[in-house]
C-alpha cells in the first residue's frame, strides 16, 4: 500500500507522528495492519479487518477494554497477571518503534483483553489528536469510530467510573510533559505512557475521586504509599519511565534489556504454563459443553421419534383389529346371503349372479379410484401427517386431563376402609381403563377416517352449467351474494346492479340455452350487498343494501313486504334464524348488529361495537345465539339473552373478518382478508377468549375483496382473487379441489388473462355436492364435485 511505504520512510521525522498514526485514514490503517501482523498470539482473530463493525463485534463477543478491566472495583493486584499484560503491551510498542512509528495511543482505552488475558491493540475515536488538522477523511473515520466509543460507554455503565469523563481524563493522564509544552510526540513519549500504564496496573483505586487525586499526583511523580510499600521494584521502574526529561527515560531497547523485564521471577514460567493449561482446559470444556448439548438435543429427538413410532404402531394394530372385525362381519353376511340363495328359484339365482358381476365391476372401479386417491394422498402426505399427529396429541392431552379427577376419585374410594371391605365381598370397584390407552383404542379413528375419506372422495370440480345473462356486457354485474331457497330449488343473486334475480337451478342445468333469464326479478333503489332466504317461508327472501336498509321480499308475488331503515351506514350482511324464522339479524358499517322481527318491522335488539360489522350468522339449531365478524380482526359469539358481553371472542386473524359460517352448533369457520380461513371450536375458549383455531386453511388468495364463503357437510367453499373457487374440508388445512374461471374476451371470444377479476360469491346447494359461484364480472357457474 502507498500509505505503508510513506509511513515507513517518514518515521520519527514527521512532526505530527501522533496524528499520522491515529487520524490519517490511509496511513494509520497500514500501520495497524503491520502491528497486527506481529501480534500472532495476541488474539489476532478479533481484529480481522479494522472496520467498525468487526471491532464492535469482537468487543461484544468476549473481549473487554483494558480501561474497563483496570477500573473494575473488584480487581486485586496479581503481580504475574499485571506483568503478563504489561509485557505484551511493551512488545506491541516495540514492534511499532522498530519501524520508526510513534504509537501515541498507549492508553488502556486503545487495548482490549480476551478472557485469557491476551492483549490486542485497537484504534478508537478518542485516539485522535484534537490539535491536529482534520480533513474530510479524518472526520469520516472519527464518525465511524464513534460506534466503538458508544460500545465502550455501554460496557462500563455498571462501573463506578463514568466512561465519558474517564476517557477525557485519560487523555490528560497519558500526555507526556513535553507534549504539554507543545513539543511533538516521540518514542520517549510512548515510554512515558508505558510508565503511567504500569502505575495503573499495580495501583488500583476504588473511587473516581481517589483516582483523580492519585493520577494528578502522578504528574508530579508522587506515588501513593501502598505501591511504595507493596511493590517497591515496580514503583522504582515506574518513576524511571515517568522522568520529566525525555532524554533520561529508557529507550525501548534499554527497557527490554532492563533487569525489571528480564529478571527471573519466582514461579513465573510455572504460572504462565498454568495459565496456558487453564486456557486449554477451558477450551476443552467449551467443546465438551457443545458436544453434550448436541447429544442432549439428539437424544430428545430420538426419544420423541421412539414415542412417535410407538404411537403409530399402536394405531396400526388398532386399525388392523378393526379391519379384521369388519371382514369377519362381511364373511358372516356373505354366508347368510349364500344360505338364502340356495333356496331361491333358478331365475333368482341367475339374477343374483348378475348382481355379483355388477358388484365385481364396481370393485374394479373402486380399485381404480383407490389408486387415484393414493396418488393424491402421496402428494399431500406431509400435510396429512401433521393433521394426524395434531389430532392424536389433542385427544391424548384431553384424555390425560380427564384421567386426573377419575384417579383422585378411585384413590379416595380405595383408601376408605369400609368401602374396601364392602367391595371385597361384592363386585370390586375397578378403576376405568387408562384414558390415554382408550384414546389409542380407536377413539380417533372414526373422525379422522371420515375426514380422510371425504378429502379423497372427489377429484375435481366440474361445470354443470354456465349461466349466461342477457345483460352480461353490463359493467355493473358484480354479484355480491348468492343464496338457495329452503328446498334448493331456486337460487337468488344480488349485487351492484340493484337487482335480485331468482333462477330455477334444475332448468339451467338441463336446458342448454345460450341465454338464461330469471324466473323472478326484484328491483331495489340501491346496490345490494347481501341476501338470505327464509328457511320456513319458502318464497320469503331478505336483502341488505349500501344505504343501510334491510328489505323483506315475497318472491312469489314479486313484492316488497317490509323495509327497515334503522342502520346509519351500509349493511354488509343479513341472516335468518333457522330455529325462529321470524328473527332476522343484520350487521353494518355503523358498528352495530340489529335483531329484527319481520312481523313487527322494527328492531328488537342491538349489539353495539366499536368496529364495522362485516358478517352475521345464526347457528342452525338455535335462535338464541349469534356470531359475527368485525373489522377489528375478531369473531364474536353472543348469547342473545345477555347481549352486553360476548360469550366467546375468537382472536387469530390479522385483518378484517369478512365472513363467518357455522359448521355445526359448536364449530364455526371464519374468513378474512389475511388469506386464511380459520376453524374454531367454541368449547375451547378460556375465560371467554379463544386464540387457538383448530385449523388455518390456506391456499386461496384474499387480501382486499369479499370473495364469499359457504359450508356443506364438512366442506368449505370460498373464492379467491385469482378468479378461482377453492374447496376445503374441515379436517385438513389444504384445499381439496379448485376451479379457475376462464376469462373470455366478448369481442374475440378468446381466453384472456385478466388479473382484476376475482370470485365474489359462492353458495352450496343445501347439503349436496353442487355449488354456485359468481365472479366480479357477473359470470355465474354451477359446479359439482366429482
Amino acid at each position: 500500500m502507498k500509505g505503508s511505504s510513506e509511513s515507513n520512510s517518514r518515521g520519527l521525522n514527521n512532526t505530527s507522528g501522533v496524528s499520522e498514526f491515529c487520524t490519517d485514514g490511509s496511513k494509520s490503517l497500514s500501520h495497524i495492519d503491520y502491528v497486527r501482523s506481529l501480534l500472532g498470539s495476541h488474539k489476532e482473530d478479533n481484529l480481522v479487518g479494522l472496520d467498525d463493525d468487526s471491532i464492535v463485534r469482537a468487543l461484544e463477543c468476549e473481549d473487554v477494554s483494558l480501561r474497563q478491566w483496570l477500573d473494575n472495583p473488584d480487581r486485586s493486584v496479581d503481580a504475574f497477571e499485571c506483568f503478563h499484560v504489561f509485557r505484551q503491551i511493551v512488545e506491541i510498542v516495540n514492534a511499532a518503534h522498530s519501524q520508526g512509528i510513534v504509537v501515541h495511543n498507549v492508553r488502556p482505552s486503545c487495548f482490549v483483553m480476551s478472557s485469557f488475558n491476551h492483549v490486542s491493540f485497537i484504534e478508537s475515536a478518542s485516539c485522535s489528536d484534537s490539535g491536529s488538522d482534520e480533513d474530510a477523511t479524518t472526520k469520516s473515520r472519527e464518525i465511524g469510530s464513534s460506534r466503538k466509543d458508544e460500545f465502550l460507554l455501554e460496557e462500563v455503565t455498571k462501573q463506578p467510573f463514568p466512561m465519558k469523563q474517564i476517557l477525557a481524563m485519560e487523555m490528560t493522564w497519558y500526555t507526556s510533559p513535553e507534549e504539554d509544552n507543545g513539543s511533538p510526540s516521540n518514542c520517549a513519549s510512548d515510554v512515558y505512557r508505558l510508565g503511567v500504564l504500569l502505575f495503573e496496573l499495580f495501583c488500583p483505586v476504588s473511587s473516581r475521586e481517589e483516582k483523580s487525586r492519585t493520577m494528578s499526583s502522578l504528574r508530579h511523580r508522587v506515588l501513593p504509599p501502598q505501591i511504595l510499600l507493596n511493590w517497591p521494584k515496580e514503583a522504582s521502574f515506574c518513576l524511571w519511565l515517568l522522568h520529566p526529561e525525555p532524554s533520561y527515560r529508557p529507550s525501548m531497547s534499554e527497557l527490554l534489556q532492563s533487569e525489571f523485564i528480564n529478571e527471573p521471577r519466582e514461579n513465573l514460567e510455572e504460572r504462565e504454563a498454568a495459565m496456558e493449561l487453564r486456557d486449554r482446559i477451558e477450551e476443552q470444556e467449551l467443546l465438551l459443553e457443545f458436544l453434550f448439548l448436541i447429544q442432549q438435543r439428539k437424544q430428545e429427538a430420538a426419544d420423541k421419534l421412539r414415542d412417535t413410532i410407538s404411537l403409530v404402531s399402536s394405531d396400526i394394530d388398532q386399525v388392523v383389529k378393526r379391519q379384521l372385525v369388519l371382514q369377519q362381519k362381511g364373511s358372516d353376511v356373505r354366508s347368510f346371503l349364500a344360505s338364502r340363495k340356495r333356496i331361491r328359484q333358478g331365475a333368482e339365482t341367475a339374477a343374483a349372479e348378475e348382481e355379483n358381476d355388477e358388484e365385481e365391476s364396481k370393485l374394479d372401479d373402486t380399485l381404480e379410484s383407490t389408486l387415484l386417491e393414493s396418488s393424491r394422498l402421496m402428494r399431500n402426505l406431509k400435510k396429512l401427517e401433521s393433521v394426524y399427529f395434531a389430532t392424536r396429541y389433542r385427544q391424548i392431552k384431553a384424555a390425560a386431563a380427564a384421567e386426573k379427577p377419575l384417579a383422585r376419585y378411585y384413590s379416595a374410594l380405595s383408601s376408605n376402609g369400609r368401602s374396601s371391605e364392602k367391595s371385597s365381598m361384592s363386585s370390586p370397584a375397578q378403576p376405568p381403563k387408562d384414558p390415554i390407552n382408550d384414546s389409542r383404542q380407536g377413539g380417533w379413528i372414526d373422525p379422522f377416517l371420515e375426514g380422510l375419506c371425504k378429502y379423497l372422495s372427489f377429484s375435481k370440480l366440474r361445470v354443470k352449467a354456465d349461466l349466461k345473462q342477457g345483460d352480461l356486457l353490463n359493467s355493473s354485474n358484480l354479484v355480491c351474494a348468492i343464496g338457495f331457497d329452503r328446498d334448493g330449488e331456486f337460487f337468488a343473486t344480488a349485487g351492484v346492479n340493484k337487482k335480485i334475480k331468482i333462477f330455477e337451478c334444475e332448468s339451467i342445468i338441463k336446458d342448454g340455452r345460450d341465454i338464461h333469464y330469471p324466473v323472478v326479478e326484484l328491483a331495489s333503489r340501491s346496490k345490494l350487498s347481501g341476501i338470505c332466504w327464509n328457511s320456513y317461508i319458502k318464497s320469503q327472501v331478505a336483502s341488505s343494501n349500501f344505504e343501510g336498509v334491510v328489505q323483506v321480499w315475497d318472491a312469489a308475488r314479486s313484492q316488497l313486504v317490509t323495509e327497515m331503515k334503522e342502520h346509519e351506514k351500509r349493511v354488509w350482511s343479513i341472516d335468518y334464524s333457522s330455529a325462529d324464522p321470524t328473527l332476522l339479524a343484520s350487521g353494518s358499517d355503523d358498528g352495530s348488529v340489529k335483531l329484527w322481527s319481520i312481523n313487527q318491522g322494527v328492531s328488537i335488539g342491538t349489539i353495539k361495537t366499536k368496529a364495522n360489522i362485516c358478517c352475521v350468522q345464526f347457528p342452525s339449531e338455535s335462535g338464541r345465539s349469534l356470531a359475527f365478524g368485525s373489522a377489528d380482526h375478531k369473531v364474536y359469539y353472543y348469547d342473545l339473552r345477555n347481549p352486553k358481553l360476548p360469550l366467546c371472542t375468537m382472536i387469530g386473524h390479522n385483518k378484517t373478518v369478512s365472513y363467518v359460517r357455522f359448521m355445526d352448533s359448536s364449530t364455526l369457520v371464519s374468513s378474512s382478508t389475511d388469506n386464511t380461513l380459520k376453524l374454531w371450536d367454541l368449547s375451547m375458549s378460556i375465560s371467554g377468549v379463544n386464540e387457538t383455531p383448530l385449523h388455518s386453511f390456506m391456499g386461496h388468495t384474499n387480501v382486499k375483496n369479499f370473495v364469499g364463503l359457504s359450508v356443506s357437510d364438512g366442506y368449505i367453499a370460498t373464492g379467491s382473487e385469482t378468479n378461482e373457487v377453492f374447496v376445503y374440508h374441515k379436517a385438513f388445512p389444504m384445499p381439496v379441489l379448485s376451479y379457475k374461471f376462464k376469462t373470455i374476451d366478448p369481442v374475440s371470444d378468446l381466453e384472456v388473462d385478466d388479473a382484476s377479476q376475482f370470485i365474489s360469491s359462492v353458495c352450496w346447494r343445501g347439503q349436496s355436492s353442487t355449488l354456485v359461484a359468481a365472479n366480479s364480472t357477473g359470470n355465474i357457474k354451477i359446479l359439482e364435485m366429482v
